[in-house]
């Protein structure tokens, strides 16, 4: 019969032991409920607590890393696009995490939620797609107010992963940037030419008032038509050429000078 009540006693000791000790891991914060009314946290390490009396709730203070559910979003100049979101967050306050919310990391999921369509449904799709650091900044800021100060959670970091378009959309924003680019094409074209046209002028005139340039262009040209080795080079100087075109101006002059005097002959011969 002793033997049975002792071994009954240390079945006892056992569950109660079992229920008294409690170990709290280095990344985690424990609340005490003594009959439902809180006592305090305990630290990491060896917590002894009253069995039945006590409840002990762990609370883990490391980052939680949430993808959020693709939403369909209409931004401000009427665009459905389809937003994939990641959220960071993580307790610094275990006892508003225990007491002032039943599930801290589904209320922080769902306002993460919530916060995203709001935030993008007043955003035009340039700012999404140009300024998505502003709008990452701006969505943490918003959880992180409504969340830090009742729930002693705080948000890290929101970050938009992707924005998905529509393929009309898609397609109309590549022909608008193909147009873009084929009008800073033609810009810079025509700047070019501008630019090519006043060197040419300047070298004009350079050339005009100095003839010795005249001839050292042109055999710079006669060099460089030489290296093609496909044609056949007659060399002239510039003095037989202007010779030639000094001859082709006289004989243009005469020509136009005995159609005239043709002319006074048969208005003559009519007036006699």
């Amino acid at each position: 019969m002793s033997g049975w009540l002792i071994f009954l006693i240390v079945v006892v000791a056992l569950i109660l032991l079992a229920y008294t000790v409690r170990i709290v891991k280095q990344y985690e914060r424990g609340v005490v409920l003594r009959f439902g009314r809180l006592v305090g946290t305990r630290q990491p390490g060896l917590n002894l607590i009253i069995p039945f009396v006590d409840r002990m709730t762990k609370v883990s203070l490391r980052i939680v890393t949430t993808v959020l559910d693709p939403q369909e979003v209409i931004t401000r100049d009427n665009v459905t696009v389809r937003v994939d979101a990641v959220v960071y967050f993580m307790v610094i306050d275990p006892v508003k995490a225990v007491i002032n919310v039943e599930d801290y990391r589904q209320a922080t999921i769902q306002l993460a939620l919530t916060t995203l369509r709001s935030v993008l449904g007043q955003s035009e799709l340039d700012e999404l797609l140009a300024h998505r650091d502003q709008i990452n900044q701006r969505l943490r800021q918003i959880i992180d107010e409504q969340t830090e100060e009742p729930w002693g959670v705080r948000a890290t970091l929101v970050e938009v992963k992707d924005a998905l378009l529509p393929e009309t959309m898609q397609r109309a924003m590549a022909r608008q940037a193909e147009s873009e680019r084929e009008k800073r094409a033609k810009i810079i074209h025509a700047h070019g030419e501008r630019e090519a046209a006043e060197t040419l002028a300047e070298a004009a005139e350079i050339i005009q008032s100095q003839p010795a340039a005249l001839q050292l262009r042109y055999l710079q040209t006669l060099v460089e038509m030489a290296g093609e080795r496909n044609s056949t080079i007659i060399p002239l100087t510039v003095d037989i050429l202007a010779a030639f075109s000094n001859g082709s101006k006289m004989g243009i002059s005469n020509s136009e000078d005995s159609q005239r005097n043709k002319d006074k002959e048969l208005k003559q011969v009519q007036v006699h």
